[in-house]
Parts: C-alpha cells; structure tokens; sequence
C-alpha cells in the first residue's frame, strides 16, 4: 500500500512543523518576506493550522504546519493528504523529539478513505509525501495496513459480511502469511464442545463458525489474541430497539481489530507463537433461537443461564477464552464491543481496560500513551461477581440490576480465564463518533496500535 507517501523528491515542497513555543526560533531563521507573509495569515502555531508561504516566484515555497505543544505530531500530518493543494511535500522540520516515523503514520491514516460502496471514489491528484528521513518504513505500512483493514471489515454492512465472510477474510490473512489455520463451521460446533458459540450462532440463516490461527516458533513465548466477531446484533429475542440495533453492523469489531493485529504481528516476524481466536455468529430471531433463562452449557463446563438474549457477545466469548486457557499463553487479550456500560463510563474514544495483571496493565496504559492509542483501566472488583449469581445454573449471562454493568461482563469471562495467564479485556466501541485528521467518522481499530507496540517491545 502507497498510503500517498512516495520516494520521488524532485520539487517536494517543505514542511515546517512548529509549535506555538518553537514559533519564534523558526523566525529567526526564516526570510524577512516569509516572516511577513505568515504573520500576515495569522499564523500562530496553533495545532491543526497551516501557513501556505510562497517563494520568489509566486509559487508555493514552503508550508508551516501548527503542532501541538509536547507531542509527537502524528496528527498534524494526518490531515494533510486532503488539507494541501496537489503535489509533492516533504518534511523540513520536526519539532524537537519529533519522530518522523509517527509523522509518516499519521499521513498514512489520513489518506484512509471507504468507498467501497460510492460511484464516485476517493479523487487522485491529492497530495503526497516524499518518505521521511530515517521513517521505519515497514512499521509505517504494517500499521497502516492493520489499521486499514480493520476499519474496512467493521466499516463494511452486515449483508455483505456475514461470519462465512468474517472467516474467509481471516483466512486470507493467514494463508497470506504462512499461518495454519481452521475453520469450525455450525454443527461441528457442537461435535468439538463449543457450545454457547454455537447457541448464540444457531437461529440465523448464516452459520456460526470459529477460525482458529496458529503462527510461530512452538517453541516461542505464547501470545492467544481472541475477538468478538458477533457480524450483527439484533439482541435476539430480547430484540434490540431500532436505535440500538442501527450501528450493530460494528458489533464484530473486536474480531476486526485482532485481525489487523495479528497480521501486523505476523507480517513484522515478532518471535512469539501466536493464536488468533475469533467466534463469529449473527445474533438472530427465529424459531431454534436461545431463548431467556434457557441454560446453555459452556466449554469449560460450567452451566450459564440466559438472563438476557442481547448479553450474546460474553457468551461467544467464554467458549473461547476456555479453549485460549489450554496452551496457558504468556499473554491472553481479547477485544470486544461489549457493553454499552463502558461508553457510559468513559465515552467513545476511550476503551476500557480489564487486567488481572498489575504489571501488564501498567505496560499496556503505558504503550497507550506512547502511541496516542489510549485506554482507561478499571477493576475486576470481585465483591460485584455475586450480581452473576443463578438460583438454577453456576452463574447468569447478566445482573439483575443496572449497576456497573461493564464489570459484570469482564468478571463473566474472568469466570473462564485460568487463574495465573496474564489477561487484558478490552471493550471498546471500535467507532470514531466525530471526525477528527487521520479519525474518520466510521470504524476505527481501537488500542491496535498500542496492544502491537506491547507485544513488540515485550516479546522481541
């Protein structure tokens, strides 16, 4: 993928990336006619602005680009693809501890664009830049691409990407990249005692199914990543209202968002021995649905009563988690839109984090914020798993009562976590609700980026 970044330099305008506080040292540097022009615009440093300076001659000389104070600019670059006339640009500038390769990855993200479905596709003729000096050009295009192809699968509607389409897109990963792989399709389900994938899969027409990736050295330290691939969410018999079922197209996110992940893992070689894990159904009505307080039995063999149809994607999971507990990896993750509750909690740019691991969870914040790819840890608070209580099976799907729903659900599936694997939850909404550069409004591959960086810096 060109992500519109190039090698050609011939006539590449600068571009200057200068905070408010670096303003003034670029002045003395500058001409007399360029310090003229940009005060003349008002240019200020201000993050998100630009100065289009000209040369001699009238035509576009250089180009000031404002950035936050303090950060790494990648976001500055990811609107500049659109945000620039035509042609060729490249990077003076950086601010001091400016890294060229998250500005090479900013820009990559913002030439993102899904138009799969318009008559009219993105234009050519956009603006380009030359690679950056001493950019980690593979890292950029790994990311990129991770990040690019999780937006697309959770971008794309329910009828054209059903769990039969979800696989075939894992496949295609994993074949593309020397990984084994299975896929267990409907009724196999139950021969191979994944029962609750199967219950939650049953009532659509399109059948339940769960690919299986295994990548690596067998000898290499272990890393299982599972997702929540639930390709869409009508809430089953506990039917959702048409406002909370419209945006169930993204309910797969988690499966999406592991995917990108694990292909840049495996693109980028990491020494680990990888599994990918993804339970993928459609939450549908009819008449062999799960029904409200039917009682299914798991993996693990523990019995779960149905408190609640529309609680589907815990349920795929725990099958899942049981089966991920069997090789005891070094590091369990799995990523789930799971609970409206966390977006309640923390809203929609900001994942919540569930960890039995005191040093993961601070190594995971920490890679989050290095990235600009965050997430926000709460508590498995072990008082709240009496709320899972059944009168008739080992424990509810749901709680009774309205309260911190978000950490029922991750104590549900710490139910089916072995006690000693280190495990990292993830709920996220997988969605840009606002546009923002590089952020479109749509999809987005939440805590990828900083989960890649997690496993990279502690495996390598």
């Amino acid at each position: 993928m060109a992500f519109s970044l190039i090698d050609d330099k011939t006539g590449a305008v600068p571009l200057v990336a200068v905070g408010k506080s670096g303003l003034a040292a670029w002045r003395e540097r500058a001409s007399a006619a360029e310090r003229d022009w940009a005060a003349a615009t008002g240019f200020s440093g201000e993050a998100g602005k630009l100065a289009l300076l000209p040369d001699p001659e009238g035509r576009l000389g250089r180009v000031l680009v404002g950035v936050p104070e303090g950060e790494v600019a990648m976001w500055a670059f990811a609107g500049l693809s659109t945000a620039l006339p035509p042609g060729k640009y490249r990077v003076e500038t950086l601010p001091e501890g400016g890294d060229p390769t998250r500005a090479a990855l900013g820009w990559a993200l913002g030439t993102y664009a899904f138009d799969l479905y318009r008559k009219k596709k993105k234009e050519s003729g956009e603006a380009e830049l030359v690679w950056p000096k001493g950019a980690d050009r593979a890292l950029v295009e790994r990311l990129a691409g991770a990040v690019c192809l999780a937006r697309d699968l959770i971008n794309t509607p329910a009828s054209d990407l059903g769990p039969a389409e979800l696989a075939d897109a894992a496949v295609q990963v994993a074949e593309s990249l020397g990984a084994e792989h299975r896929v267990i399709t409907g009724d196999a389900l139950l021969a191979e005692n994944y029962p609750t994938i199967h219950a939650v899969g049953r009532a659509s027409t399109r059948s339940p199914r769960l690919v299986d990736i295994r990548w690596g050295d067998a000898g290499a330290p272990k890393v299982t990543l599972v997702g929540k691939g639930v390709c869409f969410d009508t809430g089953g018999l506990d039917l959702k209202t048409a406002s909370g079922m419209k945006m169930m197209k993204k309910d797969m996110g988690g499966a999406a968002i592991i995917l990108g992940l694990a292909q840049a893992v495996m693109s980028a070689r990491l020494p680990v021995r990888l599994r990918v894990l993804l339970p993928l159904v459609e939450n549908a009505v009819s008449g062999n649905a799960m029904r409200p307080l039917d009682v299914v039995k798991t993996r693990q063999g523990l019995t779960v009563e149905i408190g609640n149809t529309d609680a589907e994607g815990r349920l795929i999971l725990c099958d899942a988690l049981a089966e991920a507990c069997a090789e005891k990896p070094a590091l369990l993750v799995d990523i789930a839109t799971l609970t409206g509750a966390a977006r309640v909690a923390l809203g929609p740019e900001l994942p919540a984090l569930f960890c039995n691991d005191d040093a993961a969870a601070t190594a995971l914040l920490a890679a989050g914020t290095a990235e600009d790819d965050p997430l926000w840890r709460m508590p498995l608070w072990r008082p709240y798993r009496r709320l899972l209580d059944s009168k008739v099976a080992d424990l509810n799907n749901v709680s009774d009562g309205p309260h911190a729903g978000a950490i029922t659900a991750a104590l549900y599936l710490q139910e089916f976590v072995e006690p000693g694997i280190p495990w990292a939850h993830i709920d996220t909404m997988a969605w840009n609700a606002r546009s923002r550069p590089g952020r479109p409004e749509g999809a987005e591959a939440q805590t990828l980026r900083a989960l890649y960086a997690h496993i990279a810096g502690r495996f390598a």
